[in-house]
């Protein structure tokens, strides 16, 4: 935990600005440029919890430098480089304020509005008769506002739409891209023995270009299964082995926290977060089918210092 990167303060090359979100904190770069840095900060429940997780930042960052590489037939991405491994630097993009969820299983938030008797999520119909973890007809897209602070709202299409939050044209091209993401996704998951339970993509313009922003395929943005024992846990209907971040919901759920006003976070021991480091870690090496290789964490904040300015200064010459 002390090792664990928590707060960042760079002053990198050309830089104008900072935005420090639940997650990753993103620094402004000329006009043109983001370097985005993934911390060891983990959030739930909107709340970012009060330890970090060792090896988190590097395990998001580069799991979805992969799937950025992975998928630019596709679409085109943010993605310039990886300077260090906990940090990507891509182009600064104008933001959609949606972000696309797509489920191919009832599970997670999903199951919670089903189990209270709703059968419509952000407008999409759900079957009646499902069980928990079950795989739906087809994957349904339940967007979510973007919210500065605070929780994402479900929206449906409809409303995104009508308030004018997307337009029309772009945003079925935003559907589009979505389901052919996570096509790819579950196709690379099934190759490693997992299945792509459900996850959710940002995108963004330059210009009249649709851009793929930020990460994809990570274990923060994503849920997965594995597909070993799949059939037979759902029909005993038991819990499935799963890699994801839901592990992390489900113990503050069971020690009474739910990001509700009043509730404290349970204390997050030494052992519990190095718990948590070993799953990051875990799918890592399963969803990339390659070995670990943990950066140097004696001092992480000179590392990032050093290793993005470096770049910066070659990219300027």
């Amino acid at each position: 935990m002390k090792n664990a990167l928590v707060k960042t303060d760079f002053t990198f090359p050309g830089q104008q600005g900072v935005y420090h979100g639940k997650v990753r904190d993103v620094y402004s770069i000329d006009n043109d440029l983001l370097v985005m840095v993934a911390s060891d900060r983990i959030s739930a429940f909107d709340v970012i919890l009060p330890e970090g997780i060792p090896y988190k930042g590097q395990v998001l960052n580069q799991i979805a430098a992969k799937f950025l590489d992975a998928t630019t037939d596709i679409l085109p991405n943010w993605k310039i480089a990886t300077p260090d491994p906990m940090v990507t630097v891509g182009l600064r993009c104008e933001p959609f304020k949606v972000e696309m969820v797509v489920r191919g299983y009832l599970t997670g938030h999903a199951w919670r509005e089903y189990k209270e008797g709703k059968r419509s999520l952000c407008g999409e119909k759900m079957p009646e008769g499902m069980k928990e973890n079950q795989k739906f007809p087809h994957p349904i897209i339940t967007p979510t506002t973007k919210a500065e602070a605070g929780h994402d709202e479900d929206i449906s299409k409809k409303e995104i739409i009508a308030q004018g939050i997307v337009s029309k044209e772009d945003y079925e091209q935003l559907e589009k891209y979505t389901l052919a993401l996570y096509q790819r996704g579950c196709e690379m998951a099934a190759q490693k023995g997992l299945i792509l339970v459900d996850t959710k993509y940002e995108f963004g313009k330059i210009g009249d270009k649709i851009i793929l922003m930020d990460e994809i395929h990570t274990p923060d943005s994503s849920r997965y299964f594995y597909a070993d024992g799949y059939e037979d846990r759902l029909a005993k209907r038991e819990e499935q082995r799963q890699l994801s971040k839901e592990f992390v919901r489900q113990w503050l759920i069971q020690n009474g926290f739910q990001g509700q006003t009043g509730q404290k976070v349970p204390e997050m021991t030494e052992e519990y977060c190095n718990s948590v480091s070993g799953r990051y870690i875990e799918l890592y090496e399963h969803i990339t089918g390659e070995k670990f290789v943990k950066a140097n964490l004696s001092d992480v904040a000179a590392r990032i210092e050093k290793n993005v300015t470096q770049f910066l200064k070659e990219r300027r010459k």
